[in-house]
């Protein structure tokens, strides 16, 4: 494997360290925040307003056509109607049935209570009564009701909202708008010009509870019904069952039932309806043809009778009888044919297979008839004109008879039409669908695990700090020492809050390698100070500088310990706060700030005077004086000069403890008289780009840095891989 591959899998392996490590850091606030999306999805289960559904089953049979003679199909050979169920189920979900629906169950008209926010729903339905603080208030409670016998508005006022309120005693009041008026309980009102007729039978609640009516228009009623109706066929695919399946959703299980009922009966009646329409049709057909046919009887009597009185008697023979006999029955034949194309004709189009059958029945009719009058005409002509004469008389009567008998049969079909549609099952509530509050519990704690593990990621991977030693190297600068957080300093750490300021910063209020001497972290610098002291022999002389990019990158704690281990091992050591402006190193060692570097400075102190213990054997202080209005020109002073070079003989290390480079000039003049200068960064929080420009603006002073010191490298616990962040400092 070539080296570029092994260092990009390192830098994968570390990055996913990394990320564990994050994770692992911030487990008690991921744990924290599921729990908490946890409770919301059991208060939102809890509070959730159920859902029912009820169902019922209907079939759609085969139709039999009701024709006036006979059943088409049968005639034509081709079988029973086909089902036709795809249009049964647009008729159960069209206007003309669900039109119906309402009226039937006046859902038009909605009466809703005030609820209160968020619970209101399930104070409702666990019963809940109203509480005595709560009196007054418009909400309404368990045990709390409401009876309205009538609720009617004009067209005007369909889709408003009419707010009732509880009065004293049995009065109670009616408010739209700005306009209230008031009723009485149990007695007919007429309000708004006539606009909303009101009968409210009881209203058992607190004064001050509240309803709200409102009586929408039909379209609206239907669309909110048809939104909650669920038709389907029941069947194999590509099967034709005849079987529907209607659901209804909602979270009234009365209203549902009781909809669902008015939608299957609807829907019913409207077949039969339909079916005893067709028969009426049938009717009024035949009532139309049996005067006529009645005329044409009367006639063909009249012109027999005539005939044969003209010519006395004439006897018809057997083969004469025999053809009249013929004529009746091909000639009442061709007429039901002719009623019968005429029904076709308003169903099928003339290449329908079924209409195709019936002109074949026709045409081979005819030419029976055609056979016939070809054998009549071979007959004597007396007997021709008789044979004829008594052929119109007979085919005619018999076609009359026929109509009326199926008159008769079509007034007893249309009383007794049941249709095609049977309800098999009527509605029944089979059960609450929503919510789910198994469901809802698991999908919250996920979101939750999903949404603060995000956030942590993401946090995790816009941080731009550096992690490691290595970033720095990689800048040219030595890293001397990684030095991890210390927890027993945080605990010595104290807020600091100035004079006008909103905000408090943490200063160092102990020594922390007098009070807990093997923290981890002065480890660090027992492995700084010995570096520092093979770097100091090649130094011009025993001064150090510590600075930083930035504030808050733990310079002071570096400074003060390090000068604190230095003396324990036998040397002679000096701290100088340097930071003229903010300085803070006094709060470790007990001291005040006044007397220290600025009055000797300013002329007004020796240099033995601003020299203070520290409580720690061989470890002096000189502190910051009073807050200076012109730090850098003080240490521009030839006086900081000579100092320097007389405590450099008094002790064998002196610190010099500065600002942040980069945000004042001050270290870069007091680098200028230390031989050793080191750079200090904080562990995920100060960037690569900081430290380069930090270098930069030392070396550009003519500062030669000897190298850096990573500071609050804090050491994933056992069981997470990688390092994590520190925080975030402001320099205040």
């Amino acid at each position: 494997m070539s080296d570029s591959s092994q260092k990009s899998n390192q830098e994968e392996t570390i990055d996913l360290s990394r990320l564990f490590g994050a994770l692992f850091r911030r487990k008690w606030l991921i744990i924290v925040v599921t729990l908490i999306f946890a409770f919301i999805g059991i208060v939102h289960g809890m509070l959730a307003t159920p859902i029912y559904r009820a169902d019922a089953l209907v079939q759609v049979e085969r139709r039999n056509t009701i024709s006036p003679f006979g059943n088409v199909d049968n005639v034509t050979g081709m079988g029973a109607e086909e089902l036709n169920t795809s249009a049964e189920l647009q008729i159960l979900q069209s206007r003309m049935v669900l039109g119906q629906v309402v009226d039937r169950v006046g859902s038009d008209s909605v009466i809703s209570p005030v609820e209160l926010p968020f619970i209101g729903g399930f104070v409702l339905r666990r019963g809940i009564p109203r509480p005595d603080f709560m009196a007054g208030y418009p909400y309404v409670w368990g045990g709390e009701s409401i009876n309205v016998a009538r609720f009617n508005t004009d067209d005007l006022h369909r889709g408003q909202r009419f707010t009732v309120e509880r009065g004293p005693d049995d009065t109670y009041y009616v408010m739209q708008g700005d306009r209230a008026v008031t009723g009485k309980l149990g007695r007919p009102e007429v309000f708004y010009e006539g606009g909303l007729e009101l009968t409210i039978e009881s209203f058992d609640a607190a004064e001050g509870a509240q309803y709200v009516l409102t009586r929408y228009p039909q379209t609206s009623a239907i669309r909110a019904i048809a939104n909650r109706l669920q038709v389907m066929e029941i069947g194999g695919v590509g099967t034709t069952t005849g079987m529907i399946r209607l659901l209804m959703l909602g979270d009234d299980p009365r209203e549902i039932t009781r909809s669902l009922d008015a939608v299957a009966q609807t829907f019913l009646t409207q077949n039969i309806e339909r079916q005893s329409e067709q028969a009426q049709q049938s009717l009024e057909f035949l009532h139309e043809q049996a005067p006529e046919l009645r005329e044409q009887l009367d006639l063909a009597e009249q012109n027999l009778n005539d005939y044969r009185a003209n010519l006395d008697s004439v006897d018809l023979s057997s083969e004469a009888q025999a053809a009249i006999q013929r004529y009746i029955e091909l000639d009442t034949r061709l007429d039901e044919l002719e009623f019968q194309e005429a029904e076709l004709a308003q169903r099928f189009t003339p290449s329908h297979p079924n209409y195709q059958a019936l002109l074949r029945q026709r045409r081979q009719i005819e030419r029976d008839l055609q056979e016939l009058n070809a054998r009549v005409n071979e007959l004597p002509a007396a007997q021709q004109e008789v044979l004829r004469r008594t052929r119109d008389v007979e085919v005619t009567q018999a076609i009359y008879v026929n109509i009326l008998n199926k008159i008769q049969e079509l007034e007893v079909a249309r009383a007794g039409t049941i249709g095609n549609i049977r309800i098999i099952d009527d509605a029944v509530l089979s059960g609450q669908i929503a919510p789910n509050s198994a469901r809802i519990l698991i999908l919250y704690t996920v979101l939750g695990m999903l949404l603060i593990t995000g956030y942590v990621l993401l946090k995790e991977l816009l941080k731009r700090g550096v992690e490691s030693s290595d970033q720095i190297e990689s800048i040219g600068l030595t890293v001397y020492a990684s030095v991890p957080q210390s927890s027993a300093q945080r605990k010595l750490n104290r807020a600091l809050k100035r004079r006008g300021q909103k905000t408090s910063k943490n200063v160092v209020g102990g020594v922390l390698a007098q009070r807990n001497p093997m923290d981890l972290s002065l480890e660090s610098l027992r492995g700084l100070r010995t570096s520092l002291h093979f770097t100091m022999m090649d130094g011009r002389n025993n001064r150090v500088m510590l600075t930083g990019p930035s504030p808050g990158v733990g310079k002071s704690f570096v400074s003060i310990n390090l000068g604190a281990i230095s003396a324990m091992a036998g040397k002679k050591v000096l701290i100088i706060d340097a930071d003229l402006r903010k300085g803070n190193l006094h709060h470790a060692f007990g001291q005040a700030s006044a007397g220290g570097l600025v009055e000797f400075l300013s002329g007004e102190l020796t240099l033995e005077d601003i020299i203070k213990p520290t409580g720690v054997a061989n470890y002096d202080v000189i502190t910051r004086g009073v807050v200076a209005s012109n730090p850098s020109e003080l240490l521009m002073r030839p006086g900081f000069e000579h100092a320097l070079e007389d405590l450099s003989e008094m002790y064998d290390m002196v610190i010099v403890d500065t600002p942040p480079v980069l945000a004042v000039t001050d270290a870069c003049v007091a680098g200028k008289h230390c031989g050793t200068t080191l750079l200090v960064a904080r562990f995920d929080k100060n960037s690569v780009r900081e430290i380069r420009m930090a270098k930069k603006r030392l070396e550009g002073s003519g500062l030669e840095i000897q190298g850096a010191i990573l500071n609050g490298v804090k050491i994933a616990p056992r069981g997470a891989s990688g390092y994590y962040g520190y925080g975030t400092y402001k320099y205040q």
